[in-house]
């Protein structure tokens, strides 16, 4: 090869993501993490993070791949007494999935679980140490199993337990697509 057929074929140019600054890499899930004694507390009920950062001793950030669900419990107090009590059972997106926007959530998840308030996070909480005492992993439960009980707790309606029965039928579903 001569030096002017060299110069002559043009570079190949980087692809659409490349560019964007997106590399071949799964888009990750970034979830904030805060520990404040007597004041705020943010953290994992469920959920196995691909990685845990410490940013310092109170705040921390799990790291999720698409498609991994988890749940998200915040608690926060003032000098009177507990002010705000929330969870959420969130699935990790990919790159095309639609997401919704969460604070403390980078970039967004798909909200299958919202409850608020304490009466509905007292409802909740013992739904999956239910699934959890049946040697269920809450990750591995059916995402439309979250969404029913977000539509019961919105309605106001009995929430059902989950099943070893339904579990099964979730994995064979699952299993045929």
């Amino acid at each position: 090869m001569t030096a002017q057929t060299v110069a002559a074929t043009p570079a190949p140019l980087p692809s659409f993501a490349v560019r964007c600054g997106q590399t071949d890499a799964a888009p990750l899930t970034r979830v904030s993490l805060v520990h404040a004694p007597q004041r705020i507390q943010v953290y994992l009920r469920f959920g196995d993070p691909a990685r845990i950062t410490r940013l310092d001793p109170m705040r921390r950030i799990a790291v999720f791949l698409p498609g991994a669900i988890f749940c998200r419990v915040r608690w926060q107090a003032n000098h009177y007494g507990t002010i705000s009590w929330q969870i959420m059972v969130m699935q990790a997106c990919s790159l095309w999935d639609a997401a919704q926007r969460i604070a403390g959530v980078l970039p967004g998840a798909r909200l299958l679980l919202h409850a608020n308030g304490k009466h509905a996070v007292r409802a909740v909480l013992p739904l999956i140490d239910a699934i959890e005492a049946q040697g269920i992993d809450p990750t591995a439960v059916s995402p439309v199993y979250w969404r029913m009980l977000n539509n019961r707790l919105a309605a106001r309606l009995a929430m059902p337990v989950y099943t070893a029965e339904r579990h099964t039928a979730w994995l064979a579903r699952r299993g045929l697509q």
